[in-house]
């Protein structure tokens, strides 16, 4: 049975709704001063986050497992949270050249919510669960629940139910009794403090929540070979500046001339990393997308089979 109840009296427990001593008169100040709480208090996001490293390490590590078999990154939540994970997910396409399946985000009142606040949408417990089975969610998938106070019965229901299906679940929450967690095999407790507005976790619990989704799908793809060096060598070139930018990609990762990178990219039918292969290793198209192919993906791993086959004749 999962436990949505909540009180008065829990509330005053949770540091999402704990008052902050240092903006007490904040009503009171001029901008610029505001300006000064506000941007103190946002410094110390990235502490608390720093705390959280190693679960959310372990949680990349099970993300890398499942995309490996063909698994899938789901996120769900409401709210900010909710639409901080649907960001995550629609920028993982274009960046890293993945399908918009690979990475997804689910959203307490769907997609009305990205734009306007649906707040009673949180309270169904059952509609998480409906949504999961919507995308036919299953064991090798990962889903991670988001939400700052840890209580929202949409996202419970959703985790409870990807726990009995035998996949990966991880909770990132901003309260240390996070009702996620009990359905978490990795719990990322993002401790950022109080808001500089009371209850207003879009601010510091926000800017926490958005830093991990960005380390998870990072990382995650990082591990896939979607970068090499540190370039991004995988992204989708859907527009003019996306080309260029990829055609540059080839030049700083093989130090070729600008004619022949423009040369690579077209042969390679406008994919960088297949043309960075081709320049470095001096081979054509469908070779270098076998190479990439039994490599798994990173080119490093490509360069290596092509070193051991060579060193072999």
């Amino acid at each position: 049975m999962i436990d949505t109840t909540i009180t008065q009296e829990m509330l005053e427990g949770f540091m999402t709704e704990s008052r902050n001593d240092r903006s007490v008169d904040i009503d009171t100040m001029e901008s610029i001063d505001i300006l000064r709480i506000i941007n103190s208090e946002d410094k110390t996001v990235p502490f608390a986050v720093e705390k959280a490293l190693e679960p959310v390490a372990a949680l990349v590590d099970d993300v890398v497992a499942a995309f490996r078999k063909g698994g899938r990154l789901v996120y769900i939540g409401a709210g900010t949270s909710g639409r901080l994970g649907v960001l995550d997910a629609s920028e993982c396409p274009p960046t890293f050249g993945v399908p918009p399946t690979m990475v997804q985000g689910l959203i307490a009142g769907g997609r009305d919510a990205l734009i306007r606040s649906i707040e009673g949408a949180e309270d169904d417990l059952e509609a998480g669960a409906r949504e999961l089975e919507a995308i036919g969610f299953g064991g090798n998938d990962v889903l991670v629940g988001i939400t700052a106070s840890g209580q929202a019965p949409y996202v419970l229901g959703a985790m409870a139910k990807a726990r009995d299906l035998g996949a990966v679940v991880a909770a990132i929450s901003c309260n240390q009794g996070s009702k996620t967690f009990k359905y978490a095999k990795h719990a990322i407790l993002l401790n950022v403090g109080p808001e500089v507005v009371t209850g207003s976790s879009r601010m510091k619990a926000g800017t926490a929540q958005k830093l991990v989704l960005n380390m998870i799908s990072t990382a995650s793809m990082i591990r896939l070979g979607k970068v090499y060096h540190n370039l991004m060598v995988d992204l989708s070139p859907v527009n003019r500046k996306l080309i260029e930018r990829s055609k540059r990609l080839v030049r700083q990762a093989t130090g070729c001339s600008r004619e022949e990178a423009e040369r690579a990219f077209l042969d390679s039918g406008n994919k960088p990393k297949i043309a960075i292969i081709m320049v470095l290793l001096k081979v054509d198209r469908l070779e270098a997308e076998r190479l990439e192919r039994e490599g798994g993906g990173p080119i490093a791993a490509a360069i290596g089979i092509h070193n051991a086959e060579k060193g072999s004749r």
